[in-house]
Parts: C-alpha cells; sequence; structure tokens
C-alpha cells in the first residue's frame, strides 16, 4: 500500500508522463521534488501537485484515477509509477542538482518558456530551469 506521499507523486508521474519511457517519468519525479525543494513552491508533494494549474490533469475536468484505465500499457505504466515514486521517496533514486522546476510537451509553447532556460529534452517533453 501506498502512502499518501507516495500516491500524490506516482499519479503526477503517470499521468504526466505514462508514454514515456523510465527516465521521462523520473525526470517528472525530478521536477515534481524540485519544485519541493524550491522555496517558490509549496514544501510537500502532495501540495505541490495539486497547486493550481500547475499540472494539466489536475484541472482537465477527466477522472484522476490511474486504477480505472484496464490497459495492458496503462496498468504496466502505473505500476512503474508506483515503483519509481517509492524510490525517489525513499532515497534510492537521487537526482543531479539541475535546478529542472519546469517542463512542457514538445508540441506545445507556454506564454513562460522563454523566461526559463531549456536544461534537456526527454522523450516528448522539454525539461528548464
Amino acid at each position: 500500500m501506498l502512502t499518501a506521499v507516495a500516491l500524490c507523486l506516482a499519479t503526477n508521474i503517470f499521468f504526466e508522463a505514462r508514454g514515456e519511457h523510465l527516465v521521462g517519468k523520473a525526470a517528472i519525479a525530478e521536477v515534481t521534488m524540485n519544485r519541493v525543494a524550491s522555496p517558490k513552491y509549496p514544501n510537500n508533494v502532495c501540495d505541490v501537485v495539486w497547486q493550481r494549474k500547475q499540472f494539466s490533469w489536475t484541472h482537465d475536468g477527466k477522472h484522476d484515477d490511474p486504477t480505472r484505465f484496464k490497459s495492458v500499457f496503462d496498468q504496466q505504466a502505473w505500476s512503474d509509477s508506483k515503483a519509481l515514486a517509492v524510490m525517489v521517496l525513499e532515497g534510492e533514486i537521487k537526482f543531479e542538482p539541475t535546478g529542472v522546476i519546469m517542463y512542457h510537451a514538445e508540441y506545445v509553447t507556454p506564454y513562460w518558456a522563454n523566461s526559463y532556460e531549456l536544461v534537456y529534452t526527454i522523450g516528448k517533453h522539454k525539461f528548464y530551469k
């Protein structure tokens, strides 16, 4: 059984990167944890994940329950997201100090993109500090 914090992180990983390879999922976890560490964001995982309009899945009007997806692909993505969240929270996965706190899908250009430094692109996401 996941803790509430692990569930918040796993759900964010799932909805933001379920179509990405493990490194793409880990990058979403990195952004989430970097925000927790930043004084500009809330200081706990669940508050960062649910902060108003920070992650698209939290305000898109669709259900927020990964277990409702029944395809083998989605079930595997949920399993991977849960395992990754636990490893991050237990310190088994540590991130380099990149300072990455923002990202977006490569097919959009948000108004804020030019205000940050592009650090890397993984899969279909661009990551900024």
